[in-house]
């Protein structure tokens, strides 16, 4: 298993030896930690803790410092879950970094999406819009018709306007296309979730 944090930063485009073109997304890796293993004896679950991202000990809280503190004050933790038949993990203290990734490789990719603010129907779900015959007035984009009313209540669920992105987003089975490893650079095919400067977990 391969683990590692990244910074999303911009897209961009590689070409391949048979000249083909492939769109890729850059992310900056920064040497990761194993900060803490969780096991199914003492936790219910296996997983391991990641650090990245060195902080200053004044930005973080008291509970956040002690957590870490064998190996250094992290802005970022985020924890990987390990499926039970999963062997050769790494250490705790281990340092993980983007040597351990080679072009070909599946990786799967979770991010935190752009948030888009309050949307309408039409963005948000795909909606149709009303009819643009005569007789509609600005009905371009209104919902239509949000169902049954006898309960006098809207069903939850029901597709309608609200607040857009900003969601847990994970994408598997992306490709690694080429690895700089002293940049500490992973070009990864097609698009990962994200605003530039999102912070990128990596698996594979």
């Amino acid at each position: 298993m391969k683990f590692i944090l990244g910074e999303k930063r911009e897209m961009s485009q590689i070409f391949l030896e048979d000249g083909s073109v492939v769109a890729v997304t850059a992310v900056k890796t920064y040497p990761s930690t194993v900060v803490y293993i969780r096991t199914e004896e003492s936790d219910g679950y296996r997983s391991l803790q990641l650090g990245g991202i060195k902080s200053k000990e004044k930005n973080l809280s008291k509970s956040e410092i002690g957590h870490s503190k064998k190996y250094g004050a992290f802005r970022v933790l985020k924890e990987f879950r390990l499926k039970s038949n999963v062997k050769e993990i790494p250490k705790e203290g281990d340092i993980l970094d983007t040597g351990q990734f080679v072009p070909g490789d599946n990786v799967t990719v979770s991010s935190t999406s752009k948030g888009k603010g309050f949307q309408g129907t039409v963005k948000r779900h795909n909606f149709g819009g009303g009819p643009r015959s005569h007789g509609q007035k600005h009905s371009e984009r209104e919902p239509g018709s949000i169902g049954a009313t006898g309960p006098q209540r809207v069903f939850k669920g029901t597709k309608m306007s609200g607040r857009m992105g900003g969601d847990r987003i994970t994408i598997k089975n992306l490709k690694v296309i080429k690895v700089l490893t002293d940049e500490g650079f992973l070009y990864i095919k097609g698009a990962v979730p994200g605003r530039r400067g999102s912070i990128v977990e990596i698996k594979g």
